[in-house]
């Protein structure tokens, strides 16, 4: 096995972390202080084609492969949790997805846009009463002629108010549930259509809210794929939005590690820095193994996928690892930096507010664990 990146993955991991340092550092406190979305950070990593790596050059990408897209998405998620959801929701979410389902006719109309951050993407899928039970979606899309007609309700759709394109997951035949679901690209800005906003513990930053389709018309072209092949198409989406929640959760699982080992070298209790006692070096010992861990197994992922490898289970298991590791080391953290790691003088306070959400979104940690035991166990193969 050879753990060596290319020169062209350290080159790119390089201008992540340049960016990230240079763009997104000077104002990720004061944006999530203000609820400040800024689009214009997004239009600038798309000039950088960080949103590219895994979409053909023809559309605008770069085609350099999952590995190199993960190692910008940790880069920037050591950052700012909130400006790691761009990558999701623009180029694993529905650029992606419309490369691998998409008509040519579809992917030229939209692909360029989102790979450039010209176009902002929301990944609808959610529903109050319908989340990782997918085949409870009820939102209905309706053939009446030459379009569709959309009824229902989307929930924690992130980029729900500000997006351009909506990636609609909805159901064309209610009683085949879950083999009755299907998939549109939607134009945000359609009749019919309302969002609302939501307040939230962390990712300030981006927007997040409900996404409401009252009699809404769209053409029928806007179906992606077969009809009733939304269940197909969300799995394999999944299996890919997985692997970039992972990278910021790695990301900023480093992040609290090093503002963990700069307190620690700074800090003086009873004579002597606090990282020389060891308790803190425990801790800090246990941040750096769950993290590394998680890395591997992280890249592993992304480099099975580089080699067409359809991997759910080690997906799986590298998002539920990553996130674990970003709750550990972030709890860690605040214990470390104590009063300070509360205050908002550090980002400590926002990555332990910004780390419980890796548990939640793209498939729980529950959700992930009975994945992953099903599969070993042999009960069935990891498609969820």
């Amino acid at each position: 096995m050879n753990f060596e990146l290319s020169v062209e993955q350290k080159m790119v991991q390089k201008a992540a972390r340049e960016f990230a340092s240079k763009e997104i550092a000077p104002v990720v406190a004061e944006d999530d202080k203000n609820h400040r979305f800024q689009r214009e950070i997004i239009q600038k990593m798309g000039e950088l084609d960080f949103f590219g790596c895994v979409i053909p050059e023809e559309y605008g990408g770069s085609n350099l492969g999952f590995l190199a897209h993960t190692l910008i998405v940790e880069e920037i998620g050591k950052a700012s949790g909130a400006l790691r959801i761009p990558f999701n929701c623009l180029a694993f979410g529905p650029a992606l997805t419309l490369v691998n389902w998409g008509t040519e006719e579809q992917k030229q109309k939209y692909i360029p846009g989102l790979v450039s951050g010209e176009t902002i993407g929301c990944f609808a899928m959610t529903e109050p009463d319908a989340g990782t039970d997918i085949a409870a979606i009820s939102t209905r899309a309706v053939r009446d002629g030459d379009s569709y007609v959309l009824n229902g309700t989307k929930t924690w759709a992130t980029y729900a108010s500000v997006a351009d394109v909506i990636l609609l997951f909805a159901s064309t035949n209610p009683e085949a549930k879950g083999e009755g679901l299907s998939v549109f690209i939607v134009d945000a800005k359609t009749p019919g259509i309302t969002t609302t906003a939501f307040d939230k513990m962390g990712t300030h930053s981006a927007p997040t809210g409900e996404i409401f389709f009252d009699d809404c018309r769209i053409p029928a072209d806007a179906l992606i794929g077969p009809e009733n092949n939304g269940f197909k198409i969300c799995m394999s989406t999944l299996n890919n939005t997985r692997l970039t929640t992972a990278a910021g959760a790695v990301g900023m699982a480093q992040a609290c590690i090093d503002e963990s080992i700069k307190y620690c070298n700074e800090r003086s209790q009873f004579g002597q820095l606090i990282g020389k006692f060891q308790a803190n070096q425990h801790k800090i010992a246990d941040m750096v193994i769950a993290t590394e861990g998680a890395r591997m197994l992280l890249y592993k992922a992304a480099w099975q996928k580089d080699q067409g490898k359809i991997n759910p289970l080690e997906t799986s298991i590298a998002k539920a690892a990553a996130a674990d590791a970003a709750v550990l080391a972030s709890g860690y953290a605040m214990q470390i930096l104590g009063a300070y790691g509360y205050s908002t003088e550090y980002p400590v306070e926002r990555f332990y507010r910004e780390a419980k959400l890796y548990q939640i979104v793209e498939g729980s940690s529950n959700i992930l664990r009975t994945i992953i035991a099903s599969n070993v166990l042999d009960m069935k193969q990891a498609k969820r």
